[in-house]
């Protein structure tokens, strides 16, 4: 905090940026581990588009891939900003930084809503959604997603960009922002929850009913195909609210009230609100996680990484690939 009266109503500013070693070296762990990940998925899937191009939730796993593994490309600007090196650096961080991590993270959040619902329409009702099961429409909606939330991030960066503060010494991005550009931040973080809030709703509605669903065809038929195809989809369906919930629901638990009582400059809510931005960052690591659980041909990959490992002869690799 600064001794100055008028800069004190407006600065909240409660450590030192260079008291954060810890997220430094987690974030870097993240990033190391990201990036090996998520460059092996977007090797998958641009190396195997004639696999990955035939079926619309594969379309929705493509495009996540693509917004982790940018948000991978922007960590290092972050564990930047950690440093507190320099005030610039931080000023750019605040600017198009952390824009492009919350642009990566409500894509991805809505990304992992089609992905459950694309999975459940296909089981439950092939009929009445077989357009929006298909191939241009999933890259259709995927464009228009992307477009969605790069348009407000673009206003934002220039609302930033025209504000006449010059940048103060502080571990926030608050104090960067003009009156237009608060208010315009409020409203995007007010629309960004609500996303969340039906994505978080939608995908615990899709688990309940298929949940149920296998209660129903078990107690009929225990041991059918048909029963293990519902067993298969429940899973799916765990795994991915499993990541959702992981990664997501304590930011959003702790980003509601720090927004709120932003202005008290609480030691506590400031490193609970960092931890769970941390938290949501390590998605980046658990979605490839979905790709094991969801894409029988990512396996296929895994596997064959792992015969490559060990001496085998051609005629074994061939049998075990089909």
């Amino acid at each position: 905090m600064t001794s100055n009266g008028s800069t004190n109503q407006t600065l909240c500013d409660p450590i030192s940026r260079s008291s954060l070693p810890g997220f430094i070296f987690i974030y870097s762990l993240v990033f190391l581990a990201g990036m090996i990940l998520n460059s092996f998925t977007l090797w998958f899937h641009f190396c195997r588009a004639e696999i990955n191009n035939s079926k619309s939730w594969m379309i929705y796993l493509k495009n996540l891939t693509i917004a982790d593994f940018l948000l991978c490309l922007g960590l290092p600007l972050r564990i930047a900003d950690y440093a507190g090196s320099h005030d610039t650096v931080h000023q750019f961080y605040c600017t198009f930084g952390a824009a492009i991590f919350y642009l990566n993270m409500y894509t991805s959040i809505l990304l992992m809503g089609y992905i459950a619902a694309s999975r459940y329409m296909r089981i439950f009702q092939p009929s009445r959604a077989s357009f929006l099961m298909t191939v241009p429409a999933a890259r259709l909606i995927s464009a228009i997603t992307w477009g969605f939330f790069l348009l407000p991030i673009i206003v934002y960066i220039i609302l930033t960009l025209d504000t006449s503060k010059p940048p103060p010494a502080s571990t926030t991005c608050d104090v960067l922002l003009s009156g237009p550009a608060k208010l315009f931040y409020t409203v995007i973080h007010a629309s960004a929850f609500v996303i969340f809030l039906l994505v978080l709703g939608s995908l615990v509605f899709f688990y309940y009913s298929t949940s149920r669903r296998v209660q129903q065809v078990q107690q009929r038929r225990l041991g059918s195909s048909n029963s293990n195809k519902l067993l298969k989809s429940r899973r799916n369906m765990l795994v991915l609210g499993g990541v959702f919930c992981v990664c997501f629901v304590p930011y959003h638990l702790v980003r509601l009230p720090y927004i709120v009582l932003r202005g008290q400059c609480s030691v506590v809510l400031y490193y609970l609100k960092e931890a769970t931005v941390l938290i949501s960052v390590f998605n980046i690591c658990l979605d490839p996680l979905i790709y094991v659980f969801l894409c029988k041909d990512f396996r296929a990959q895994l596997n064959l990484l792992q015969m490559f490992s060990t001496p085998k002869d051609s005629s074994s690799i061939s049998s075990e690939v089909m």
